[in-house]
């Protein structure tokens, strides 16, 4: 207990610091665990005068073990009760689970992410969120929620830094009016060891020659020139420090401008790298043999597709009777396995 209560403490502080820098827009989650830590850290610099509520942009998300229509509702109040506020700014529906746990057992779900948006727009129409938007959206995810929803989403918060550049959803969002935050701009280089994927992962980003080499012409640290590659694009950007030194370095991106060359060389070291990837999980074909009826009330085209991935993976388990991984990252990746994947950027 005195444990978790010094982390609570700390936690509060460095949200403190970073409003004491000048940050006004913070992002969390139901499943963060830190939304009370936020709240007290809201709720003191308020007392304080550095803060009214109005100055503030506070984002959450609905979480996937409440898609029921009946669960949406007590997520977000369990939020805004946990934040000690009447309303958020932006609520965000996540997208990047395929195999969701809760109370360490598996959760399997037939409710499709258009009924779940539905919902979230009767929360914006509660006045409760102002704005409603999604996370880790592929552009098929996005068309389709255009096509059918009646509030287009106004964000679409993803991994995006130099090692990966993502020009067509930059496009498609921009095209669409949908509003882009990046998370991970440093490559997520405080991460475990133990999460690092050897030569593909992004967590040497704020090393990266090129990067340096810019930093040192500007006169600014590495982490400034990332930070400045997002805001100079139109794109939001939420890093993530608990360091005071750090929070204060990241607010020291606006005295200077990268040239064009500058944001060539940037986007030239595109390498498709994710720091941010959903743990896989191994699943047993029984578990697999779950999700086919959850398929068969898809529309056509992911029906079919999701169908024949299923189909796959039965020919492969024949010949093994071991239980295999399967990418559990949904809408943003491919697991690199023997077994296929059960979706990929094009996934329902």
């Amino acid at each position: 207990m005195q444990e978790q209560s010094a982390g609570s403490f700390f936690f509060q502080g460095a949200v403190e610091a970073a409003i004491a820098a000048g940050y006004r827009h913070i992002d969390t989650a139901y499943s963060y665990n830190n939304e009370v830590d936020i709240g007290k850290a809201l709720c003191s610099k308020t007392k304080q005068g550095i803060i009214r509520r109005q100055d503030m942009f506070i984002v959450s998300k609905l979480w996937c073990t409440h898609h029921a229509p009946e669960d949406i509702p007590v997520c977000l109040n369990k939020s805004l009760k946990d934040l000690q506020l009447d309303y958020l700014d932006l609520y965000l529906k996540m997208g990047d689970e395929l195999f969701p746990k809760k109370d360490g057992k598996m959760l399997t779900c037939d409710i499709d992410y258009v009924d779940v948006w539905r919902g979230m727009e009767a929360l914006q129409a509660s006045g409760k969120v102002k704005s409603i938007g999604v996370s880790n959206f592929s552009i098929l995810q996005l068309k389709r929620l255009l096509a059918l929803c009646r509030v287009p989403p106004a964000v679409n918060q993803i991994e995006l830094h130099p090692y990966l550049v993502q020009t067509d959803m930059i496009e498609f969002c921009k095209s669409k009016n949908i509003a882009l935050t990046a998370y991970s701009p440093f490559g997520s280089p405080a991460r475990p060891p133990e999460l690092f994927r050897g030569d593909t992962d992004p967590h040497k980003l704020l090393e990266d020659p090129v990067v340096a080499d810019i930093a040192k012409k500007h006169r600014h640290s590495p982490a400034q020139v990332l930070l400045r590659y997002h805001v100079q694009q139109g794109i939001a950007v939420i890093p993530k420090s608990d360091k005071p030194h750090h929070i204060l370095e990241n607010t020291k991106m606006f005295d200077f401008s990268l040239t064009e060359e500058d944001m060539r060389a940037l986007r030239g070291l595109d390498r498709g790298w994710r720091a941010c990837i959903a743990d896989c999980c191994s699943v047993s074909q029984n578990q697999v043999s779950s999700i086919l009826p959850l398929c068969l009330r898809l529309p056509g085209e992911w029906r079919e597709q999701t169908a024949h991935w299923i189909d796959e993976y039965h020919k492969h388990q024949q010949a093994s009777d071991q239980l295999h991984t399967v990418c559990c990252t949904c809408s943003i990746t491919h697991c690199n396995s023997s077994v296929p994947c059960l979706h990929n950027n094009n996934r329902i």
